[in-house]
């Protein structure tokens, strides 16, 4: 059915409120540019004031006298109910939004046309009893009224914006489809992707997104159908999401599921908040201290402060593992206000914790629920469960584990699952029930959250199915296992378990370079960038690491390419130490190396440019650049400030502004 209860550009989805959109955004501005967002504005106000006009010559009153799309009209001076009108409406298939008893919203956009804005003139004509209109007649009406959005006559006059917006040259430059197509591989082609090679974020599981289960997105019977469209119209919906409820409560070992939160961040607070809703009614409202440990995922601290809870951090073990003495002590410390306990399973340090379950026994002894954070799931699906290791509530993250795509900012979604006694609180939503009967308030614009992202992983379980499922945990694991193999005599595998083992993701320190050659993190991270590789996650979880996560879906040929591009760089820091190479001026201190620099007839560094660009052979072959070089690292101060006065600020000193557990604690 046609919507006309709120605003849906074509292309857009309403439920994404990610980088994603925001880049979907962006380009519609670039392409349309302020002339053409003046005429698509416009044309929405022309028919919008077309179909007020229409409506008050029937009898019907139009409330808000100042509009620009949106209509809110007072069926009642007709002797209808808005309730007859919307059956009226539904039979014409379009949905009015039904206010009050006698009051209806229209909202317009630029989907709508003549034959659209007819169709909606003649509910109205059919709910009185008069005949139909044609659409020559709106037409006529149209001129006659000589709309435009600047009209003086027109509802909006007054608020007409008149100064110049959009002066910048990329909005009045690529009107037509080839150029807007030009520049944007052009964008495109300055972007790392998995359609170069592999991208072993650790934490963040750049994992494929298949062809076959992101084709549902452009059916419009999942991809146009509103967040708010009655239940009745939206039956497949509820089956796809329901079975998706209960694949994802099986996988992760709970009773109950919750598809609204839009993110992991999202899902960590919705957990906490049904576990706190589940104190109070347990009569111990009062309880507010949550234990972290320092290998816990990132944002978990961040999620409890904004729920109220104070901090205490549990220590880790030089290993990586919990340090269950400090966990015991603190436990018990504050028995009589422990509300919750935020764990990572696998921690963010690449390691299986080998006393999970005690720890969580510790905690629910002491009166506290336990949050198993499900970022790491890619590593146990099949194999264990969240649930199964004591877990109260967790989220699990879509974009992850789930296979929907996490490229680009979004549009990510994080689930939480829950056991039985926990299931009353998941959360509902004001104008689509959703959750338990003692349900939390919404944590989501939207009913389901990202709903048509959904179908992403509803197709990827169905497809993989639970034997599927488990291979995946599995290769994920070998894969991870293979690089610390591998690594293991050039590099420091800092954390592992008793076995020797790392879990999904393994995690090398680099500090021991940094001492010996001057080289540090972001040093390694723009060589690799040489070697045709995104870099790992680095500096995190601790300050001196790379986090390597190769997921699943990488062969063994790309894994090795990986590798041996690491190995080739552990020998290029031998040359250094080695004195066959200057610590200040070397193919890490002026990495990455642009094809700019290559080309420049001035090159008066201490190697050559074969080195600094094709260091391996393979790279003659195929090779992706960096369309870049250093901005602003190893600059003088005068350099900088020549730089930060040139280039914006915020393009060359990102912060990340998440404190450590100690300094939310």
């Amino acid at each position: 059915m046609h919507c006309v209860s709120c605003t849906s550009l074509p292309g857009s989805r309403a439920d994404r409120s990610q980088a994603l959109l925001a880049n979907m955004a962006a380009m519609y501005a670039v392409y349309h540019g302020p002339e053409g967002l003046r005429r698509i504005a416009g044309k929405v106000h022309s028919l919008t004031r077309v179909l007020a006009r229409s409506l008050e010559a029937l009898g019907f009153t139009i409330v808000n006298k100042n509009f620009f799309d949106t209509l809110t009209i007072d069926v009642s001076p007709t002797g209808l109910s808005a309730q007859k009108v919307h059956l009226y409406s539904v039979q014409a298939g379009i949905n009015f939004r039904r206010i009050d008893e006698k009051t209806v919203g229209v909202t317009l956009d630029e989907s709508v046309g003549p034959l659209d804005l007819t169709d909606m003139v003649n509910v109205f004509h059919r709910a009185v009893g008069k005949a139909d209109v044609e659409p020559e007649a709106l037409d006529r009406l149209s001129r006659d009224m000589e709309l435009n959005a600047e009209s003086t006559s027109a509802p909006i006059a007054t608020f007409a914006r008149t100064s110049p917006f959009m002066t910048q040259p990329v909005f009045n430059k690529h009107h037509s489809e080839t150029d807007m197509l030009r520049y944007m591989m052009h964008l495109q082609e300055k972007d790392y992707s998995l359609v170069h090679g592999m991208i072993p974020l650790g934490s963040c599981t750049m994992k494929l997104n298949s062809t076959s289960s992101m084709v549902p997105l452009s059916w419009k019977e999942f991809g146009g159908l509103h967040p708010f469209a009655p239940k009745d119209q939206a039956k497949g919906y509820e089956v796809l999401l329901n079975e998706l409820e209960r694949d994802l409560s099986l996988v992760t070992g709970y009773d109950a599921t919750s598809l609204q939160p839009n993110s992991g961040a999202s899902g960590e607070y919705a957990g906490l908040k049904v576990i706190q809703a589940y104190h109070e009614s347990q009569g111990q409202g009062h309880r507010d201290v949550c234990l972290i440990p320092l290998s816990a995922h990132g944002t978990n601290p961040a999620s409890a402060a904004m729920v109220g809870y104070k901090v205490v951090p549990i220590k880790a073990l030089g290993d990586g593992s919990l340090d269950l003495a400090d966990l015991k002590e603190k436990a018990e410390k504050h028995k009589d206000n422990l509300a919750a306990f935020m764990v990572t399973y696998p921690s963010t340090f690449g390691v299986f914790e080998e006393g999970i379950e005690e720890a969580n026994k510790l905690v629910h002894d002491n009166g506290g629920q336990v949050y198993v954070d499900g970022a790491n799931c890619n590593s146990l699906v099949g194999l264990t469960s969240l649930g199964r290791v004591g877990g109260d509530v967790s989220h699990t993250n879509l974009h992850k584990t789930f296979s929907i795509p996490h490229g680009g900012g979004g549009p990510g979604v994080g689930p939480i699952s829950c056991k039985s006694h926990l299931a009353p609180f998941l959360p509902t939503h004001p104008l689509v029930p959703t959750g338990g009967d003692k349900a939390i308030s919404a944590v989501s614009a939207a009913p389901y959250g990202s709903a048509s992202i959904n179908t992403i992983s509803w197709a990827y379980i169905k497809m993989l199915g639970g034997e599927g499922l488990t291979q995946v945990s599995k290769v994920a694991l070998l894969n991870a296992n293979y690089i610390a193999e591998r690594l293991r005599p050039y590099y420091n595998i800092r954390f592992k378990n008793s076995n020797g083992r790392v879990a999904h993701e393994c995690l090398i320190d680099l500090a021991e370079f940094d001492k010996a050659a001057g080289i540090k993190v972001v040093d390694f991270s723009k060589r690799l960038q040489d070697y045709s590789f995104h870099p790992p996650t680095a500096q995190w979880p601790i300050s001196t690491c790379w986090l390597i996560e190769p997921t699943e879906s990488e062969s063994k040929e790309e894994l090795d390419r990986f590798i041996d591009a690491l190995i080739s760089i552990r020998k290029e820091v031998d040359e250094i130490v080695e004195g066959k190479q200057p610590k200040d001026n070397n193919v890490f201190k002026n990495a990455p190396h642009p094809l700019s620099v290559l080309l420049d007839n001035k090159w008066d560094r201490p190697y050559s440019k074969e080195k600094a660009v094709w260091p391996v052979a393979s790279l003659k072959r195929s090779k992706f650049w960096p369309s870049v070089g250093r901005l602003d690292d190893g600059e003088s101060r005068e350099e900088a400030i020549i730089t930060m006065l040139t280039v914006a600020a915020g393009d060359l000193n990102l912060v990340c502004e998440c404190g450590s557990v100690e300094e939310y604690a």
